[in-house]
């Protein structure tokens, strides 16, 4: 335990805080918002305008909005009938940077410009801005301007290891959008399940999408083992085509990820003579956690014939400038042995394994370049040099992306520091089993810049953004999916789209997130409820204290005991400032918890004070 004497911990609160814009209850933070008097309310007169077709799809998911929130039917007009009416106009234009927007809030007129994006992004601050009195619904007079720090801003979903129905993918999509993320990388093949439909190659989903059992995840070993039950699924061309259409609309980028060389257990199965050696396997779909030695051939031409297939198929289901390639953790054991990569490795004049994998990555690269796409992949990539315009995502650690963007890679920074949602919250026995290391707090997210300072101004252009990854060997549903992400992905729309002299934590954690909870509390959604404001696990060293609480959820309340139980609501229901007083030797432990209007509830905070 950290021993911390209570006045540090109330100057570290206070010093992380900085400048930031009016507080809106908007997350992301805009970049600039000024306040101005009076409100405009949005009534059944109320018109909505739009200037050209893309700004009429914006307006018309307004108008849907409202109606099916509210229950307000808006007239949808190309031009007002009455200029004395009050307004929302939505106007088409590329003046401004790429997905940037301008709000501007009178009286009688309000109106959304930017391009299709950036109508999009200001569509969803005014949404997130509307408040409700009664029957009146209304926002401030205000002049909002807003853009992106970063072009990409997204999560990856692996739906290798677990897989979740096409319902739950577009929900996730739905919640990128409302908080300005563009990009949705869905991880489809792996090992333990390959999840995508390929014609060409039907074996990959009627073998390959099917493990005959599944690894049982526990704390305690000796409860470690299989399930012995077949598991399995894919999504269909006509199941994907509809998701990429779905989050197209909402102005968010499915990425798909097809890994290679390694991580390919699954194809392999499925079709054999892939692997190294004359007559390989046979093998069967991963059934355990881990990483291994089976990976594509790199000597044989049909391994390259397969996949340029596979790709040229997927290519036509995604539209996204990126197509992830993988490329991280690749045993090269079996490359070692194999005749057909050493034979690769001497024709091809290269030193070693790793220049092989490479010459793998730079022969993929120019076939994707060839469809006019480029290649994303993890930072192994690097490995043995790298075509110059192959974008790297940093996983590792951070020091990969600096050395990509040192190399004028572009970089997407995903480093396991900071941003892998995979990662526990709390203490380990009071959270969902997870990874057997990590620990990425909702805090450690909001503190995170992507851009590295030891970078020069030219190389950090080349950090293009940051990404969350959602790795799913221990997320068995989708709840536990939505546990983990939320509100994690909050904190991180935060770091991908705010400038970092308009964060400020404390109107986050303390103003604006309490809201946004409220609201996810009345859906269905699974979130991790945070502990009280104000206090953490922790000891702390002293003989008076005073100890201020508040709810993170909007609405919740808090219960404390200092009996070394668990608190529940049967304990104090948390009014006013708690008192503590110790004499000399005395300690004391403060447990607490939160309960949200929905039920829902925290874990249990606990805080040992101790008069030495």
């Amino acid at each position: 335990m950290k021993y911390i004497f209570i006045w540090l911990l109330f100057c570290t609160v206070a010093a992380y805080a900085q400048d930031a814009p009016a507080d809106l209850g908007v997350i992301p933070a805009p970049t600039s918002v000024i306040l101005k008097k009076g409100n405009f309310t949005i009534g059944a007169k109320t018109q909505i305008l739009y200037s050209d077709s893309k700004s009429k799809k914006i307006a018309i998911v307004l108008k849907d909005y409202l109606q099916k929130r509210y229950g307000l039917k808006l007239p949808l007009l190309a031009e007002t009938t009455n200029k004395s009416t009050p307004a929302i106009v939505f106007t088409y234009q590329d003046k401004l940077a790429k997905e940037a927007y301008r709000l501007t809030a009178g009286s009688t007129l309000l109106n959304i410009s930017g391009d299709e994006a950036g109508l999009f992004y200001g569509l969803q601050t005014l949404m997130q801005v509307i408040k409700m009195e009664g029957s009146k619904l209304y926002l401030p007079c205000v002049e909002i301007n807003d853009k992106p720090r970063y072009p990409y801003r997204g999560i990856m979903q692996d739906v290798g290891y677990h897989i979740y129905p096409v319902s739950f993918i577009k929900s996730q999509i739905e919640m990128l959008a409302r908080y300005k993320m563009n990009v949705y990388h869905w991880h489809l093949t792996e090992d333990h399940g390959w999840r995508i439909e390929i014609k060409k190659y039907p074996k990959l989903t009627s073998v390959g999408a099917y493990r005959a059992s599944t690894q049982i995840s526990h704390y305690t070993d000796s409860l470690n083992g299989q399930d012995h039950l077949p598991y399995g699924g894919f999504y269909t061309q006509e199941e994907i085509k509809d998701v990429v259409d779905f989050a197209a609309q909402r102005q968010v980028t499915v990425i798909p990820e097809i890994e290679l060389p390694g991580h390919s257990l699954a194809a392999l199965a499925a079709y054999p003579e892939l692997a190294c050696g004359d007559h390989p396997g046979p093998f069967k779909v991963a059934e355990s956690w881990g990483i291994y030695d089976d990976v594509y051939c790199a000597g044989k031409e049909n391994t390259f014939k397969f996949l340029e297939d596979v790709l040229t198929e997927v290519m036509a289901l995604f539209p996204s400038p990126y197509i992830h390639i993988g490329g991280d953790e690749c045993p090269k054991k079996r490359w070692e042995a194999c005749k057909y990569c050493q034979k690769r490795i001497k024709d091809e004049h290269l030193k070693n394994e790793f220049e092989l994998q490479s010459y793998f990555v730079k022969r993929i690269e120019r076939f994707v370049n060839s469809k006019g796409r480029k290649i994303i992949g993890w930072d192994e990539i690097l490995e043995g040099g790298l075509a110059p315009n192959a974008t790297v995502m940093a996983w590792r650690n951070i020091d990969e992306g600096i050395k990509a963007a040192q190399q004028n890679h572009d970089v997407v920074m995903s480093p396991t520091s900071h941003v892998y949602f995979d990662f526990i919250q709390g203490k380990r026995e009071l959270e969902p089993l997870a990874i057997g290391w990590g620990y990425n707090t909702l805090s450690r997210v909001y503190a995170y810049d992507p851009t590295p300072k030891v970078l020069t101004d030219d190389q950090k252009k080349h950090i293009i953004g940051v990404e969350a990854a959602i790795w799913t060997e221990h997320m068995d549903t989708h709840r536990k999916v939505e546990y983990m992400l939320y509100p994690r992905l909050m904190a991180l729309a935060e770091v991908a789209w705010t400038f970092p002299e308009k964060k400020d934590s404390v109107s986050f954690f303390e103003h604006r997130l309490p809201k946004h909870l409220l609201e996810l509390d009345k859906t269905d959604k699974i979130y991790r409820v945070p502990g009280p404001i104000g206090i953490t696990d922790t000891t702390l060293i002293g003989s008076v204290f005073k100890i201020s609480l508040k709810a993170p959820v909007e609405g919740a309340k808090i219960y404390y005991n200092f009996e070394g139980q668990d608190a529940r609501e049967t304990d104090y229901l948390y009014e006013k400032p708690i008192d503590i007083i110790l004499r000399k030797g005395e300690k004391r432990q403060l447990k607490a918890i939160v309960i949200t209007p929905s039920g829902k509830r925290s874990a249990n905070t606990s805080t040992l004070f101790i008069n030495p």
